[in-house]
């Protein structure tokens, strides 16, 4: 194409139940088309796509329109041979460029078409569905969905996993069996990564994204801590739904997971991201996921949106739960001697509490004993050693405490401890805190596999717009 003269999004028209593309006015004469010159129409049928070009030997003429003293250029084209090239689309693209007229589909319609029809194939093929991760942490999540859409009977592999601490990149490629030695890893912000062009156009297009971008900005003690108005004034992460929006534009999955804190689906972010994804041509379901629900000791809640292509079915009221089961923080301890050096006294955090009591202040230290049905909230920043961090009763002194270690921790989110094996106990304790219960995720995965299917078993998406059913 030569350079760009015009652009236009417009429906296709119909007239007496048939197609009709009606150009005229700025969009013609930006091309050189005039009333009375002679053009012709070629179709691109492989590309879904018209050329309309001006010779003198063309086989059409230009129209004309008066109003009052303006003469308008026409182009009417109503042949239901030609526009059958724009079979299955609704919204067109009117591209002046040089001399010539270029009608394309538009950029969403074509986007929804080519990941259904990849997603189609690979089902049909027996192959495994591609997943790209965004803010991937320890991996997490990607095992969890990567388990859960096992158990649906789909098979997934990982293309790529972006993270800004390249070390968590290099224990997940080792550790996490959803990686494989074809899993590309990208260690960069995401905000640096969304706008690099050159690495981007090389990314594979993926069918399924998952990602949880940082909460910090979202969540109550983060706004608290920095005393911020609402979750974007976060200097660092408050902007990143940006550039997780151009990359889903770039890698055009059938299905987008996304999770964060319950706040977070309250800010203007996720507004944002909730319209343009329906730009993009999906449908957005959003729920709210208590793990409780599945047992897991530490009854997070996290919110979650599952996006999925325009006209797939989806509904987390199927989300599969188990039976409610009877647990207790006893099952999931290791056996630490009563004399070990892990536990004290804490009186530092005991005094602490003290003084917060007088001065009316609502923090409390939160102790837990091994008969205990739950455990709170363990978060990131745990080795610490927080007031109103959860620790854990001595059985025979209460007035001994300790910490949970990593491998319990693991357990009383459900997560396999495999997966922060060999990490030192503070970076282990900030991957599984910053990450989700995995029971809630693993029936997720599950979930878009029972969707996913359906494609394969054409139940769902039919790409097709009669053209003679338009009157």
């Amino acid at each position: 194409m030569n350079g760009l003269n015009a652009y236009e999004v417009v429906k296709l028209g119909c007239t007496r139940g048939r197609p009709r593309l009606w150009i005229e006015g700025m969009k013609a004469r930006r091309a050189g088309f005039a009333p009375g010159q002679r053009f012709n129409v070629t179709k691109e049928q492989s590309r879904s796509m018209l050329i309309i070009e001006l010779t003198e030997s063309g086989d059409r003429v230009v129209s004309r329109k008066v109003q009052g003293d303006k003469i308008s250029p026409v182009i009417d084209i109503n042949s239901l041979e030609v526009l059958s090239v724009f079979e299955g689309y609704e919204s067109l693209r009117i591209i002046a460029c040089g001399k010539r007229i270029y009608i394309l589909p538009c950029a969403v319609e074509i986007a929804k078409k080519e990941r259904v029809d990849r997603l189609r194939q690979k089902l049909e093929a027996g192959h495994p569905l591609s997943v790209g991760s965004f803010a991937h942490g320890g991996g997490i999540l990607t095992h969890a969905l990567h388990k859960g859409m096992k158990l649906g009977g789909v098979e997934t592999e990982l293309a790529f996993a972006n993270e800004i601490r390249p070390e968590l990149l290099e224990h997940a490629s080792e550790s996490n069996d959803a990686w494989s030695a074809n899993t590309i890893p990208l260690a960069a912000p995401i905000q640096q990564l969304a706008f690099d062009d050159w690495t981007v156009s090389r990314l594979p297009r993926v069918d399924v994204v998952e990602a949880g971008l940082p909460c910090s900005g979202a969540s109550v003690s983060g706004r608290a801590r920095l005393g911020t108005a609402k979750a974007e004034d976060h200097p660092e992460v408050g902007h990143l739904v940006a550039s997780f929006l151009a990359l889903m534009a770039k890698v055009n999955p059938a299905v987008i997971v996304f999770e964060n804190v319950k706040s977070y689906f309250s800010s203007a972010s996720m507004s944002i991201m909730r319209g343009q994804l329906k730009d993009f041509g999906y449908d957005v379901h959003e729920a709210v996921l208590q793990a409780g629900d599945w047992n897991e000791l530490e009854h997070r809640e996290r919110g979650v949106m599952v996006a999925v292509t325009a006209g797939m079915e989806f509904d987390f009221l199927k989300l599969a739960k188990p039976a409610k089961a009877d647990r207790k923080i006893a099952e999931i301890l290791d056996a630490v001697p009563l004399d070990d050096k892990s536990w004290s006294a804490m009186q530092g955090l005991k005094d602490k509490q003290e003084r917060d009591k007088a001065a009316g202040k609502g923090f409390a230290m939160q102790v837990v004993t091994a008969f205990d049905v739950k455990c709170p909230t363990i978060t990131k920043g745990y080795m610490k050693r927080r007031s109103t961090d959860p620790k854990l009763q001595h059985p025979e002194d209460p007035t001994l405490l300790r910490q949970f270690n990593s491998v319990e921790h693991a357990r009383i989110k459900g997560i396999p401890a495999s997966l922060v094996g060999g990490l030192s106990e503070t970076v282990a304790h900030e991957v599984l805190g910053q990450s989700v219960c995995y029971a809630p995720f693993v029936a997720v995965g599950e979930l878009v596999a029972q969707t996913v299917k359906r494609i394969a078993q054409r139940q769902e998406i039919a790409f097709t717009v009669d053209l003679l059913a338009c009157a």
